[in-house]
């Protein structure tokens, strides 16, 4: 079994238990979805790449209050939101200088998720946080099944 049709496996499974928990818990399921793909897409694996993503998840979050918070502050002048959302998506890159920021769509992923969620970072945050460890899970899950898969046909291989 190769490590794509593992990952796929436990991605599916887990996949379906996350809309259930999602649901339970009162969570948003694509905001999950976006944690559990900002996992899948770190460059780093394992805890350091949960860290990173999680950092990064929640620095983004951060950023997208700062920008919504700014620009309700000055309604009638547009163009200032626009300088304020400009000038933090600099900073929002900048900030990948550090090791647990590093990973920039992280910060937009979480960024995007709480303008989508209309600024209710109360529920966006927990969403987006299940879903990374979920993401964890999955593709760690799939790592794992592979690799017994393999040992398990070199066993078989050696007794024959």
């Amino acid at each position: 079994m190769n490590i794509l049709f593992s990952i796929a496996i436990t991605t599916g499974i887990l996949s379906g238990i996350w809309g259930w928990v999602a649901v339970s818990l009162g969570l948003l399921s694509w905001a999950g979805f976006l944690g559990c793909t900002a996992y899948f897409a770190c460059p780093q694996g394992g805890m350091k790449g949960l860290l990173i993503s999680f950092c990064t998840l929640l620095s983004g979050v951060a950023w997208a209050q700062l920008i919504i918070h700014s620009s309700a502050l000055m309604p009638h002048l547009e163009i200032a939101s626009y300088a304020i959302t400009g000038v933090v998506a600099f900073l929002m890159c900048m900030q990948a200088k550090s090791l647990l920021l590093s990973f920039v769509p992280g910060t937009f992923i979480g960024a995007c998720a709480t303008f989508a969620g209309q600024g209710d970072w109360r529920l966006v945050v927990p969403s987006l946080i299940v879903g990374l460890i979920f993401g964890f899970a999955m593709k760690n899950s799939g790592l794992w099944l592979a690799a017994r898969r393999e040992k398990a046909g070199k066993n078989l291989a050696l007794t024959e």
